[in-house]
């Protein structure tokens, strides 16, 4: 940038560094310096009594700004055992000539593209690393920072794994289709049958990382009754990849993207196909609780669901760097009317069982990948 025109271009207010990213830098510094060191332990890895786990928490938003995990923790309290921890893999341009001084801080405020923010994958690290051994334990950080139409997005996650060993399990939240966001994102558009997307899926099968994958499974504003239209797509995917365990956020919804003709049905067949045998679903989101409690007939298929396939389901709050845990458990309280009504064995599968044993197992093998490739290099 030259200097005839950088003076036409304001500096960034201090107040506009959020305690995340304070967070981030100090954590940083302390490193470079070599002066990190762990902090004392303040809760126990995972509390007593806790009520779930949460498979799907964002601790960043799209303008990658958010909470730090200390605060975090101190949401979650006694009530949350442990939870995922990842950002959001686009970062929502602020254009001048688009909307002037109002800084957008969410996708839908300017029609200013999207763009795939890389650091993310690192400021989760350094905000992870910067907690107690004790408090750590407590978190499943995850890998974002990728556009899944590059052929080099498998490379990325490698890189970052040996980067920060020690550090991530899994991949995702990622997106592939998603109603408003897949057509604002610049470069390539991101595509089910990609080869970009195998290599990813083959090299997370390598390491032993989870993916969380989000994918519409049909268009928005789709002809009522119409087959979904990346159902197909998905099944193949999903086939095609038997030895990566992968996660479907939502179970395909969204917010205009509503339940298709017997959803629970389309859920359901994709359990019993033992092609799909590594498939799971979360049921984060406050738009899908909305959905599944919407009628009794809907809250009365959920329940059977539940207490027909506990195995495969994993509740997640999906909710964006929280203000308060008012804010965070909104999510989980407007599930009680299935809730209450799922077979406690059941109930403890969906809420805490396959949360753990997906990330105890990735936690062993993600390491031992680590331990393995550190080793070579």
């Amino acid at each position: 940038m030259s200097c005839s025109v950088a003076t036409s271009i304001r500096p960034v207010s201090p107040h506009r560094l959020t305690p995340a990213l304070h967070a981030t830098a100090l954590a940083l510094a302390l490193v470079l310096s070599g002066r990190a060191h762990a902090a004392p332990a303040s809760t126990p890895a995972k509390p007593a009594g806790y009520e779930f786990d949460d498979s799907h928490f964002h601790l960043t938003n799209y303008i990658q700004e958010g909470i730090t995990p200390q605060q975090f923790l101190k949401i979650m309290g006694t009530r949350v055992g442990r939870s995922t921890l990842f950002g959001i893999p686009l970062q929502q341009q602020w254009s001048y000539r688009n909307s002037g001084d109002e800084a957008p801080t969410y996708y839908l405020d300017t029609d200013s593209p999207l763009y795939y923010y890389s650091f993310t994958d690192a400021a989760i690290a350094m905000a992870y690393r910067s907690l107690s051994k004790t408090d750590q334990a407590r978190f499943d950080p995850t890998i974002t920072g990728f556009d899944p139409a590059d052929m080099y997005a498998a490379d990325h996650i490698r890189r970052v794994l040996l980067t920060f060993p020690g550090v991530f399990e899994g991949i995702g939240e990622f997106t592939i289709h998603k109603e408003f966001v897949s057509s604002k994102v610049s470069g390539e558009v991101a595509s089910l049958t990609d080869p970009a997307l195998d290599r990813i899926l083959d090299f997370a099968a390598e390491a032993g990382l989870v993916v969380i994958l989000h994918n519409d499974v049909d268009r928005p504003f789709a002809n009522k009754g119409s087959p979904p239209k990346f159902l197909e797509q998905m099944k193949a995917l999903v086939a095609r990849h038997p030895a990566t365990t992968i996660i479907w956020a939502h179970t395909g919804l969204g917010r205009v993207i509503q339940p298709v003709q017997d959803h629970v049905g389309m859920v359901e067949s994709l359990i019993a196909d033992p092609a799909f045998a590594n498939l799971c679903f979360d049921i984060s989101w406050d738009e899908v609780a909305k959905y599944a409690v919407s009628s009794p007939q809907a809250i009365d298929a959920t329940v059977a669901m539940l207490n027909r396939h506990p195995e495969r389901f994993l509740f997640g709050s999906d909710t964006v760097a929280p203000k308060d845990a008012s804010a965070y458990f909104a999510v989980y309280d407007m599930w009680k009317p299935v809730f209450d009504r799922v077979d406690k064995a059941a109930l403890q599968q969906v809420l805490k069982g396959n949360y753990e044993r997906l990330f105890d197992k990735a936690r062993k093998d993600v390491r031992a990948w680590e331990r393995a490739h550190t080793a070579q290099r």
